[in-house]
């Protein structure tokens, strides 16, 4: 049974990585793709720390507060990567996904 004071971040960290997800797919997509190239890196970085994260913190890690810092991290950064493309629904979803995540991340680890 996962610790139930992980429960809002493992669904922050999920609901984001979905979202990070889905953008990389879709900036893939985009007609300029090399335009989008910073928006895919940090996409997989994000959607990749999110996983681990959850993992971590499913497993009751010795490391999951450094580990749940860094996913704040990234999520900020990967937010506002997205954020610069926010004309893009799939973008602007996904900055406000990261943003939602590296605040729950940050609160987790106070």
């Amino acid at each position: 049974m996962v610790n139930q004071m992980y429960q809002e971040c493992i669904d922050a960290c999920l609901e984001c990585m979905e979202a990070c997800n889905s953008c990389y797919d879709a900036c893939l997509r985009e007609e300029d793709v090399k335009m989008m190239a910073d928006c895919i890196r940090m996409d997989r970085e994000c959607a990749d720390i999110c996983a681990f994260a959850i993992k971590a913190m499913q497993s009751n890690s010795p490391f999951a507060k450094q580990i749940i810092a860094l996913c704040a991290e990234i999520c900020q950064a990967c937010g506002e990567e997205c954020q610069k493309h926010s004309h893009h629904d799939h973008c602007r979803k996904c900055a406000e996904a990261c943003f939602r995540c590296a605040e729950v991340c940050r609160k987790m680890v106070a």
